[in-house]
């Protein structure tokens, strides 16, 4: 047992690179069979060995990525890649939405623009647009911000009541001095941000910065992700400007009506 370890502790960088490549290939051939798929259909098409094939689906199999028919032992993509596949399209559809509103922001505040997905976990960075300032705010695509030490997480918390109601049996870490950990403190803030629409979080998650973040909604009116503007507090202040969050509002508007969003038929509830 500790000898099989120890070998792929150490097994060469360019054979596990191989492995995963296989593995890829595998999760391919079955998603494009035209029918549910069995090993030696596999081993064929790709040209190894049924054991190795066997040993890749198992991987898979076991991560959720594919699912076995029970009576015929033929192979079919899992929940897994479905739910991938359903982010992703959805991905794309926020950045087509999205495109037009934030190059609008950028130019209109001069701050650099971040659109953020809403997860489970945390709220994920999708794509940001620099701003005009000569100090650049570095906010990478796929960065993960807290929900309680960000504009955006705050949206998504205020804005999505059920995260609100996971997180509260969570302790609050605090990233700065200025970071809120007192859970009633930072409900009353959610109910500020649900009146109002719009969310800042003054040097909460890292000194010197500001953001100002507005929910995006969906089709069916969920608020599925965030448009902000950020930069150093001396231009986005603690109390920011009523252009700058006037302005955040209305981008975010204009993204959720590209997503089919109708928020006076919400208001009707129809």
């Amino acid at each position: 047992m500790s000898k099989r370890v120890v070998a792929a502790t150490h097994e060469p960088a360019e054979l596990r690179v191989k492995s995963v490549g296989l593995t890829l290939d595998v999760l391919e051939a079955v998603a494009f069979a035209a029918r549910d798929v069995g090993v030696t259909e596999l081993a064929h098409q790709l040209r190894v060995t049924k054991a190795t094939i066997f040993r890749h689906l198992k991987t898979l199999l076991d991560r959720g990525y594919i699912a076995k028919t029970a009576n015929t032992s033929r192979y079919r993509l899992g929940i897994k890649s479905h739910l991938l596949g359903r982010m992703a399209s959805a991905s794309i559809d926020l950045l087509a939405a999205s495109e037009h509103a934030m190059q609008e922001l950028r130019d209109r505040i001069g701050e650099t623009v971040v659109l953020s997905s809403i997860e489970a976990k945390v709220v994920r960075v999708v794509t940001t647009l620099k701003g005009k300032s000569q100090f650049e705010i570095g906010v990478r695509s796929g960065s993960e911000l807290a929900f309680h030490a960000s504009a955006q997480g705050k949206v998504a918390l205020a804005f999505n009541r059920e995260l609100a109601s996971k997180l509260q049996r969570r302790s609050l870490s605090a990233f700065t001095d200025h970071t809120i950990t007192d859970w009633a403190q930072l409900q009353r803030e959610l109910q500020a941000i649900r009146a109002r629409g719009w969310a800042t979080a003054p040097e909460q998650l890292v000194l010197g910065l500001n953001a100002v973040a507005a929910p995006v909604f969906n089709e069916s009116g969920e608020c599925i992700a965030t448009v902000a503007v950020v930069g150093s507090i001396q231009f986005i202040r603690r109390n920011p400007d009523s252009q700058q969050t006037n302005t955040v509002v209305k981008a975010a508007a204009r993204i959720s009506q590209g997503l089919g969003y109708n928020a006076a038929r919400r208001r009707l509830g129809t």
